[in-house]
């Protein structure tokens, strides 16, 4: 179980990786003028999303899933339903962020660097609410 555990954190550091640094790019995507700068953050973005953040959402889920697996029992602990309810706002967050890539793919961005500045906020907030979940599992939630 240990082997499986570790695996789900290393791959949600990947994920993570990439939630965090994608709408950083769209902030410098946003603001760039120029032809080469703008075809350059394009690749960098494409290869962030579909290299990097899509293999950690995926093999997190499926490491996530196994343990639950293994371990039937958690599933009746309050703190893993709160949890699974943020992992799937974050899984919309991560496809929204795949539609804002598609966006930019096809020239129509239609939000401010500043907009950008602050969506790329939101995976802190989700990553301290499930660490904290997880870890201290805080208000008699077991």
């Amino acid at each position: 179980m240990l082997w499986i555990k570790s695996f789900h954190i290393i791959f949600m550091v990947t994920w993570f990786s990439g939630l965090f640094y994608l709408p950083r790019l769209f902030v410098y995507h946003a603001m760039a003028t120029d032809e080469t700068s703008l075809a350059r953050f394009k690749i960098m973005e494409r290869k962030l999303y579909y290299g990097i953040t899509t293999p950690g959402a995926i093999f997190t889920l499926f490491f996530g899933i196994w343990m639950l697996y293994a371990e039937p029992a958690y599933m009746h602990m309050q703190w893993l339903h709160i949890k699974l309810s943020l992992v799937l706002l974050l899984i919309l967050y991560y496809v929204y962020l795949g539609y804002l890539l598609n966006k930019f793919k096809h020239n129509n961005n239609t939000h401010s660097h500043v907009f950008y500045r602050i969506i790329n906020e939101i995976p802190v907030i989700f990553l301290v609410a499930i660490v904290i979940l997880a870890i201290v599992k805080p208000w008699g939630m077991v």
